[in-house]
């Protein structure tokens, strides 16, 4: 398998608290990777640190064999990087349609495109998203109105509209019942199983953890202190 991320010796200071401290981890596609550790340990931090919303004081990031330093976050969603909230961040007065249809708007550089014209772009790639989802019933419902566990369909629908290679999730099941979780997940590895996407998220449900990561990564006060399978 291609390998679609590499941390090396990631490090990250906020004053005298190092939140990441020499990080080094890959992740290759078709791979789910958890990160894990108690809270405070750096792991949002390092979500940051990968898709550029912060910037690193030492180390590197390889994303698909391109170096991200220097690069906007929205750079590195062009490179193939999706990534979905612990806090879902859905528009929650548009459709679920409307939803994946602005995705598409950005991925596609047509933004500024004549408003009246914005409803019939690309309804058919979003119409396919959301039926990989399961959610194809539910198109033209406001995403207000969903249940929690749909809204999350609806987050990682959007964040498969730019074809991601890479797929970060923060929390993924975050809120969500056990039964959810488990639909939720399988959906995931079903997709990145198909479309051979590297996944790594962080979670706090060890069941979950356990019962779909490939691989798993521990961090404790910014330092790397386990990796392995989960047998392992």
């Amino acid at each position: 398998m291609a390998r679609v991320l590499e941390v090396q010796n990631l490090s990250k200071a906020f004053g005298g608290v190092q939140a990441v401290d020499n990080v080094t981890f890959n992740l290759e596609a078709g791979q789910l990777l958890a990160l894990i550790g108690p809270n405070g340990a750096g792991k949002s931090t390092c979500f940051n640190l990968i898709n550029r919303q912060l910037s690193a004081d030492s180390g590197s990031v390889s994303i698909l064999g391109h170096k991200t330093d220097g690069m906007r976050p929205r750079d590195v969603w062009h490179l193939g990087v999706g990534r979905t909230f612990q806090i879902t961040s859905t528009f929650s007065s548009m459709t679920v349609l409307e939803n994946v249809q602005m995705a598409l708007l950005s991925f596609h550089g047509r933004t500024r495109s004549l408003l009246k014209t914005v409803s019939r772009m690309y309804v058919d790639e979003s119409m396919e998203l959301l039926e990989l989802v399961g959610l194809g019933d539910q198109a033209q419902r406001p995403c207000g109105v969903l249940a929690y566990g749909d809204v999350k369909r609806v987050e990682l629908a959007v964040a498969l509209a730019n074809r991601p290679q890479l797929l970060l999730m923060d929390e993924p099941t975050a809120g969500m019942g056990t039964a959810e979780r488990s639909q939720l997940m399988e959906l995931t590895t079903e997709i990145v199983q198909t479309r051979e996407i590297g996944v790594l998220f962080t979670e706090h449900d060890m069941d979950v953890v356990f019962g779909y990561a490939d691989r798993i990564i521990v961090l404790n006060r910014g330092v790397l202190v386990a990796a392995g399978t989960p047998d392992e």
